[in-house]
């Protein structure tokens, strides 16, 4: 039978159809769903950018680390204490009510990654971001315990006890790392010291067991068996970057006019009457990149932007006497247009730039104006609704309402109550309360009025507060006050 069939269409006119036909296809072929990890052996590179990652690493880790060790007025210095359900960031104390700041913060956070994307590509993701950071802790720990790229690139071809040792030792610091953090991690949710004490006494609870598990468990899978896969496969920040990023925006770029053709050469050969480039194909910079990318290719969004590359490349080309830069910080126009440094650098403060730095900056100072202004104590009154009123003695109507005083501040204070809004109306019991250092109290209070202060339903009233200190404006708060 012929490749092609004849059939007729609705006016009688043969169409012709070609026949399907199925080619099967090899396992080995059909990759166009997953491809197959081939392991990363990141190659270990110094340089002014692997000084700096280094510097990242030691200051984020001092700082994640160290701070629920710090001790303040008697207590740790930054907790967020999910029991007492409050936050506290050495003088700051914040309650559920202050949930607003925390939204601010996260909006800051965001609008400074955009604003530092868009003017110098993935900084963030080369030099502070946890899977970057813990990512060359863990690598750190296995070059210390297996060598550097080449040994351990052998060891895992090998096998026997050698490797068996040397693994298991590995492992075994990854699992104290991962503790530790995991550890530390539940310490900023409650109390660090106590927390130790119970685990040296085993009395650990439900929710600190797991967290520590979970916590520590991803921080060993992502930083030691995933790595490269979860920048790759997983963060979604790779996948919107290109949003923000412009022909202006500073990214790892690689001169292709000047390194083009690439070749080995001896040094000191003429490389140029052979028609060659700058690039000596070494390779050293796919070789120290902890995703496995060759960035002569061009901008590929598996680039962390950690600089790795930089630093290798220059140090090839000064071994052969060639200028630095080859590979380097810079932007498309500039590469393209053989800018120089102050070009770049007139091209920073485009209109994106401007508008992500002023709002950065409005939200910025309404969040610091409404910190320095923020109020130390702060009053909710409820209305009872079980005694909506009643008539007691001497001819007065009351109701009756429950007020949260709440001290955010490190030292007792007192508060002294009274209310208004209708003739004669006073408070019924102690107008005076004293709520300790950053805690709070329920206080249940009786308001009565006389009948005729007002007509029959339900009128303003107000319950002013004032304090001991004189620097603290008096506080007000509207409720309404029930005439049956």
């Amino acid at each position: 039978m012929s490749d092609e069939q004849i059939e007729y269409n609705a006016v009688g006119k043969p169409k012709i159809r070609a026949k399907a036909r199925v080619v099967p296809i090899t396992p080995a072929e059909d990759d166009s769903l997953y491809e197959v990890r081939q392991k990363v052996y990141p190659r270990a590179v110094s340089g002014v950018f692997a000084n700096w990652r280094w510097a990242m690493v030691w200051l984020t880790q001092i700082v994640f680390y160290g701070f629920c060790w710090l001790p303040w007025n008697g207590r740790q210095g930054v907790l967020f204490h999910l029991a007492e359900r409050k936050f506290y960031i050495f003088g700051f104390v914040f309650w559920p009510q202050d949930v607003f700041y925390l939204a601010v913060l996260l909006i800051i956070s965001a609008y400074s990654l955009f604003l530092f994307t868009t003017v110098a590509g993935r900084l963030w993701c080369g030099f502070t971001c946890p899977q970057t950071v813990y990512t060359e802790m863990f690598l750190w720990i296995e070059k210390i315990v297996e060598g550097d790229r080449a040994k351990r690139m052998k060891l895992d071809q090998s096998g026997g006890a050698r490797k068996f040792g040397l693994k298991s030792l590995k492992y075994f610091l990854w699992f104290v790392l991962s503790a530790w953090t995991g550890i530390t991690f539940v310490g900023y949710f409650t109390p660090v010291q106590g927390l130790m004490h119970d685990i040296a006494n085993w009395q650990l609870s439900g929710w600190e067991i797991f967290w520590v598990l979970f916590y520590g468990g991803f921080t060993y899978l992502m930083a030691g068996v995933m790595r490269e896969q979860v920048c790759k496969y997983m963060c979604p920040y790779a996948r919107f970057q290109s949003v923000m990023f412009d022909q202006d925006t500073l990214i790892i770029t690689y001169d292709q006019e000047r390194g083009d053709p690439r070749g080995s050469r001896r040094k000191g050969e003429d490389y140029k009457a052979a028609g060659k480039g700058d690039c000596v194909d070494c390779g050293i910079c796919v070789q120290v990149c902890p995703t496995g990318i060759d960035i002569r290719n061009g901008l590929q969004y598996e680039c962390i932007g950690c600089a790795a590359c930089i630093d290798a490349c220059d140090q090839v080309m000064e071994k052969m006497d060639y200028p630095k830069g080859l590979i380097r910080y810079s932007t498309e126009n500039a590469v393209r247009k053989h800018w120089v440094r102050a070009d770049i650098l007139r091209h920073v403060m485009r209109p994106r730039v401007l508008i992500y730095s002023a709002i950065l900056w409005a939200i910025i100072g309404a969040f610091i104006w409404g910190l320095a202004t923020r109020s130390p104590v702060r009053v909710d009154v409820i209305k009872d609704r079980t005694t909506l009123a009643r008539e007691v003695e001497g001819g007065f109507i009351e109701n009756i309402y429950v007020l949260q005083l709440m001290n955010t501040s490190e030292i007792a204070r007192e508060f002294r109550i009274s209310v208004s809004g209708l003739s004669d109306i006073r408070l019924d019991g102690n107008a005076s309360q004293l709520v300790q250092a950053a805690s709070n109290r329920t206080l249940t209070v009786h308001v009565r009025a006389p009948v005729e202060a007002a007509e029959r339903g339900s009128h303003p009233i107000y319950f002013d507060v004032n304090l001991d200190d004189p620097e603290i404006r008096p506080l007000r708060e509207k409720s309404v006050f029930i005439m049956p």
